[in-house]
């Protein structure tokens, strides 16, 4: 069946390659059959044997196959002409698309030459194939001359060339015009726009003069920005070393004259004059730190710490002014919480100063408390600082981290500060990827929650607890306290661990509930009074095994002997969890005379308990000590003789760093070397820094024994205390110095350790 169609496929192939000889073909075959049939009738009809019915048959048979011939051109004639039919209409729609072709061609046409962008097409050997008006407008020739030649802009400056994914090129270039130099950005890819044709380089270009002048402008602005917090932090880091050079001398003379016979009233005005200039002088601390984190430039450090000690360093440091006011301050850290993390100790522990120091200062009754449980996320932890104070209208939720902003000017009045510290926090908890939030209301207490991200320590360290849980499971513990935040926090533990709690508010109701069961441990808060506490001690005696005091380091003196009022040992508040755990996991005969436990003591604020406690001496510096001072400041010279003669060490004054090196080398050179050298940073002729490093390269070129020396700075910025150490330092003390720094600083005293005060 495919052969018959092939064949005709073939000879129409053959008619259109060769249409004239086709056509004379055709007509061949036509003129000979047409004389054939007529050339046999004629011959038929005058043959001898003519047969007049048969050559009608023959005519009516050569009628019939004309018929058939003629019925046959018939149909095929109606269906060429509905062929042709449907190609005029599909002409008809060919014309239509031509049209709106055409149209569109225009269309674009008129976008490129209206458009603001240049577009040049280039063939393969450079040359124009066709440009828009723009591009003619910008090189100020007509578009005929363009065409064909090879025309490209001055190029001042070439910039940076990239290719993306798909292999077109981009770069700018700032070109000459009549108008002057233009930014253009270019576009460049190869485009094919009819098949076997070579492809062309189609480059479209964007004027970006003012988008690049704006970004220059803007690099301009960001640089002077820069240079301006530079020089802000310069100028703070400078009027903060010239505040706390007088400043030194101010604390520590005070310091000195607090130590003098005074008058009461004397001693008053001494005390003012200290407590004025800490206050002045942890406002420089606040600007400093303002002034790192705005500009970016404050580095965490990544450390392993106790997460517990941290906490309960926190609440003993503040107790003190807590307790003055007559608020209570305690502390809970969850037991599911890592014993160790690691993060930045020292930001954090300022946070949580900063957060639990202003609790304390706008809460006038009740008390302040500090717990830390696991966060939301899956190493998160969360601290929440909450107080019974003033509380914070909502409308001032909104600002209350901002610089300078406090919840509203009473406030400032009243309270005083400078705005600064709830900002601070807040940058810090952000740069360490946590987040600080609030809730209060107002005559209701504020709760401000830190979540902070902080790794477990992985060092194997953390498997190790801090301090031995005792087993409470099925033990009662009676709590009573007339103030309900240090009691609650203690009750919550207590549950931890097991144990059966009864918390009570007044002493008549503790007494009655004794006698009801086996009491595990009783602890009573002092703040009941020294009458009802020794009521409730010897009314405890045949019910409870341990019998516990709970008071301030303010009323220690009041129970000289704990066992005199019936107990058998003390805590000091604010509790320290293992302190507590100590007490409660030892063994007593109830009702039996017990001594005071003096040889496990509990380490921290409350580590006191027992009777015949003998206090740890506390480290002191080594007395004897030759030392080397560099002080050009009379004053600070004067403060700083003062101290180190009073601790028993023999001084050499150097004025500048030229004197200190000399004293340092006549000393060497007379077989007396100095056992420390104290060196101002900032001093006239040849300051610290260099002095130093004079020293240390005279002492590896001589193979001398190394002399500590220890900086004295007024600068509190990072990078000046790096100084000290890239120099050969090997610590700095820090401006103001009081004696307790001084005396920690010498005590702990190693040419290996870098130290710090």
């Amino acid at each position: 069946m495919r052969r018959p169609f092939r064949l005709k496929a073939r000879v129409r192939r053959f008619g259109r390659r060769h249409p004239r000889l086709y056509f004379a073909i055709r007509s061949f075959v036509t003129f000979s059959a047409a004389f054939g049939g007529a050339y046999g009738f004629i011959t038929g009809s005058r043959s001898n044997d003519y047969d007049p019915s048969t050559f009608a048959m023959g005519i009516s048979a050569l009628f019939a196959a004309a018929c058939v011939a003629l019925a046959t051109l018939s149909l095929r004639m109606r269906w060429l002409h509905r062929k042709m039919h449907r190609l005029a209409l599909h002409n008809e729609r060919l014309v239509d698309r031509n049209w709106e072709l055409k149209e569109a061609e225009e269309r674009a046409r008129s976008l490129f030459e209206l458009q603001g962008d240049l577009v040049v097409l280039r063939a393969a050997d450079g040359t124009i194939t066709f440009v828009n008006d723009a591009y003619c407008d910008l090189a100020q020739h007509a578009r005929d001359d363009l065409l064909g030649s090879r025309h490209a802009l001055p190029v001042i400056e070439q910039g940076e060339t990239t290719i993306d994914d798909h292999g077109a090129r981009s770069h700018d270039q700032k070109v000459a015009t009549a108008a002057g130099p233009r930014w253009i950005a270019w576009r460049e890819g190869l485009i094919r726009s009819n098949a076997g044709e070579l492809a062309e380089l189609q480059c479209v270009g964007r004027d970006v003069t003012e988008r690049t002048e704006a970004g220059r402008l803007l690099g301009e602005a960001r640089d002077h920005a820069d240079a301006a917090s530079k020089a802000k932090s310069r100028f703070l880091a400078m009027a903060s070393h010239e505040i706390r050079t007088p400043l030194n001398g101010i604390i520590g003379m005070n310091g000195l004259l607090l130590e003098s016979a005074l008058t009461p009233e004397q001693a008053t005005y001494a005390r003012s004059i200290r407590t004025s200039s800490e206050a002045l002088l942890s406002l420089i601390d606040g600007l400093l730190d303002f002034s790192k984190i705005e500009a970016g430039r404050i580095d965490l450090e990544h450390r392993p710490f106790a997460l517990a000690g941290l906490v309960e360093d926190i609440t003993e440091l503040l107790a003190p002014r807590a307790q003055a006011r007559q608020l209570e301050i305690a502390a809970y850290v969850d037991e599911r919480l890592p014993a160790r993390v690691i993060g930045d100790a020292a930001r954090l522990r300022q946070v949580l100063l900063n957060l639990a120091g202003n609790a304390i200062k706008f809460t006038t009754a009740g008390g302040v408390t500090l717990i830390v449980e696991p966060g939301p996320a899956p190493g998160d932890i969360c601290f929440l600082v909450r107080d019974t104070g003033i509380g914070i209208a909502e409308e001032a939720q909104l600002r209350i981290f901002r610089e300078f902003e406090q919840a509203d000017d009473r406030i400032a009045l009243n309270y005083g500060g400078t705005g600064l510290g709830l900002s601070i926090s807040e940058r810090i908890i952000r740069r360490m990827g946590g987040r600080i939030g609030l809730q209060s209301a107002v005559g209701q207490g504020s709760t401000f929650e830190v979540i902070v991200p902080l790794a477990t320590d992985g060092s194997g360290d953390d498997d190790r607890k801090p301090f031995e849980t005792p087993d409470l499971n099925g033990r009662s513990v009676m709590i009573v306290s007339p103030q309900g935040i240090e009691a609650s926090l203690i009750a919550r533990r207590l549950a931890r661990w097991g144990a059966q709690t009864c918390t009570i508010s007044d002493s008549a109701t503790a007494r009655a509930l004794l006698p009801e069961r086996a009491w595990h441990a009783i602890l009573v808060d002092a703040a009941l009074g020294r009458a009802e506490v020794t009521a409730l001690g010897t009314a405890a005696g045949a019910h409870a095994m341990h019998r516990l005091i709970l008071f301030t380091p303010a009323t220690r003196h009041d129970y000289p002997r704990p066992s005199d009022v019936g107990f058998t040992g003390y805590l000091v508040k604010p509790l320290r969890a293992a302190s507590l755990a100590l007490r409660l996991a030892g063994s007593a005969i109830a009702g039996a005379a017990e001594p005071e436990a003096g040889d496990d003591e509990p380490s921290g604020n409350d580590a006191i308990s027992g009777d015949d406690e003998v206090a740890a001496p506390a480290p002191h510096a080594p007395r004897g000590l030759s030392i080397l001072l560099a002080e050009d400041n009379e004053i600070n010279a004067l403060l700083m003789r003062t101290l180190l003669a009073k601790l028993g060490h023999q001084v050499v004054l150097a004025t500048d760093g030229e004197a200190a090196l000399e004293s340092w080398i006549a000393a060497e050179g007379a077989g007396t070397p100095y056992d420390l050298v104290l060196m101002d940073v900032q001093m006239p002729r040849l300051d610290g820094i260099a002095a130093t490093r004079q020293i240390r390269a005279r002492e590896a070129g001589h193979r001398a024994q190394r002399t500590p020396i220890l900086a004295l700075t007024a600068n509190a910025l990072i990078e000046d205390r790096y100084a000290c150490f890239e120099a050969g330092m090997d610590g700095f003390l820090v401006k103001p110095l009081d004696r307790d720094r001084l005396v920690d600083a010498l005590a702990g005293l190693a040419p290996s350790r870098h130290l710090a005060a």
